[in-house]
């Protein structure tokens, strides 16, 4: 019975670091100043 619950506790603790991670990454992806703006980047070809 341990056994299945150290199990079980291995897994919260993984889905719940990942996750949060996951969590961290948006907020910080979320945070930047680059989506406030629609700029476009130049070129110096055009595409074909």
């Amino acid at each position: 019975m341990a056994l299945l619950y150290a199990c079980c506790m291995v897994d919260i603790l993984a889905l719940t670091l990942t996750h949060g991670l996951l969590l961290v990454a948006v907020w910080r992806l979320l945070q930047r100043d680059e989506l406030d703006r629609e700029e476009r980047a130049e070129e110096d070809s055009p595409r074909a």
